[in-house]
């Protein structure tokens, strides 16, 4: 069956999705005689997927964890990366939204391509075998990584800001300040990665979704009772910053990776760009007020997390930052599970419990390790989301769907519009990865 081919040319999107769902060129403006071919010989895939049946995810539910997926702990970023790009950079804002937006309607493409496709390395394999799948996972691998060491680091950082002057002493070893607050933080964290069943954690991390409009009500709560909009002019445009404030623009945006994953458990799959439309509104909505917020109320004074700036001793603040505190405690654990996984499954395919606890220990305090050694949050997330998030949300959707629909063999204005997005992708990759990276050597 040509479905299960490599080279197959799956069906687009249903007339019931929006318009952005459907392709940028339509299917009679193929001119190609084996594309035409492949088209008139291909049926509509989405009937032999597995069938989930009534324990298939609603559309409600989707659109709360495809939510809870894209929006994170990049809300802390948004004033920040605001300031770094002023003013006008809320047009790029806007338009990373709409071009990762794009792109998660490509993933949802390729994932129609085959009923095999369960994640995204699978993407990877199903359009370049192997080597793409290895790639894929790599890369993702790493993001959540270094993601993950980005938490601990937040944990430190805000902790610090609570209670100062925290010190403890053994003997000849004294610890304070955020490198004693990792080491807290991380202590509470490791019980969570043993869990091999990270379904319960999921509960918590819902808890995101929370922090995120906490941190807002906190911004206006700040505003309305203290502070007021004191630097209310700020940066039109900054062209020096705008590397950085782009990393930090697509680390808001973010989830490609678990896409698939979503996608996969839906009830009703035909609603996927719906529920994604929904989402990239809603979170866009929360990151623009947060960035518009903090931004007018501590201008070019803003920290890398906006928390880091709220008065100490209000209850706003307080609020705020153990509200945002329990989000990484709960979602460290689910981004580390699939590197720990796949250590163990590169040991032995059954896996002694000390084993595990061993490995999925040491690769906790490397974290651990790490983030006291790269203290810097907003240069960290801003490297991760130009480089990183700009390969899982931008570059490798494109290249993925131009291999399985082969559109790269006409010329078409899906083509011309791909190409261009790559182009972006690959500018912003390059120059934002070369600035983060000198912002941490400089700053060690």
């Amino acid at each position: 069956m040509i479905a299960n081919s490599a080279h197959a040319v799956p069906n687009q999107e249903r007339d019931d999705e929006i318009s952005l769902t459907k392709p940028l060129i339509s299917q009679e403006n193929y001119r190609h005689n084996e594309v035409d071919q492949l088209y008139r010989n291909t049926q509509d895939l989405e009937g032999q997927l597995p069938s989930c049946k009534n324990n298939g995810a609603s559309f409600a539910r989707t659109s709360l964890n495809l939510t809870n997926a894209v929006s994170g702990i990049g809300v802390l970023l948004m004033p920040y990366a605001l300031s770094q790009g002023g003013w006008l950079s809320l047009v790029i804002f806007l338009l990373v939204g709409i071009l990762c937006y794009y792109t998660g309607i490509l993933i949802q493409r390729c994932m129609r391509a085959d009923p095999s496709i369960n994640s995204y390395p699978d993407i990877g394999r199903y359009a370049f075998g192997p080597i793409g799948q290895n790639i894929i996972a790599a890369f993702m691998y790493i993001e959540l990584y270094l993601v993950a060491i980005s938490f601990l680091i937040l944990e430190g950082d805000n902790l610090d800001k609570l209670f100062p002057g925290t010190r403890v002493e053994f003997s000849f070893i004294k610890l304070e300040g955020k490198k004693l607050f990792l080491l807290l933080a991380a202590g509470i964290i490791l019980p969570t990665t043993w869990v091999r069943d990270m379904a319960m954690l999921a509960y918590v991390s819902a808890i995101g979704l929370v922090a995120s409009v906490v941190l807002t009500g906190s911004l206006i709560w700040a505003c309305i009772a203290d502070t007021g909009f004191q630097h209310a002019k700020g940066d039109v445009f900054n062209l020096q910053g705008l590397p950085t404030a782009l990393g930090l623009y697509f680390v808001c945006f973010a989830g490609h990776a678990v896409f698939p994953t979503i996608y996969s458990s839906m009830r009703n799959k035909n609603q996927f760009s719906k529920v994604l439309f929904i989402s990239t509104i809603l979170c866009t909505l929360n990151y623009g007020l947060t960035a518009i917020l903090g931004y007018l109320i501590y201008g070019n004074e803003v920290q890398s997390q906006v928390t880091l700036n709220l008065p100490s001793e209000k209850i706003y603040t307080k609020i705020a930052i153990y509200t945002t505190l329990i989000n990484p405690l709960g979602k460290y654990a689910l981004l580390i599970s699939p590197i720990t996984c796949a250590i163990e499954q590169r040991i032995s395919p059954v896996v002694k419990r000390s084993t595990s606890f061993a490995i999925r220990t040491l690769v906790l305090s490397s974290t651990v390790v790490l983030a006291s050694s790269v203290p810097f949050f907003g240069y960290l997330m801003s490297f991760i989301g130009s480089f990183l998030s700009v390969m899982a949300t931008v570059l490798f959707p494109c290249v993925c769907y131009l291999k399985i629909y082969r559109t790269f063999r006409v010329v078409s204005f899906e083509l011309v519009a791909i190409l261009f997005i790559l182009i972006i992708g690959i500018l912003v990759a390059v120059i934002g990865a070369y600035t983060s990276l000198q912002q941490i050597i400089s700053s060690l």
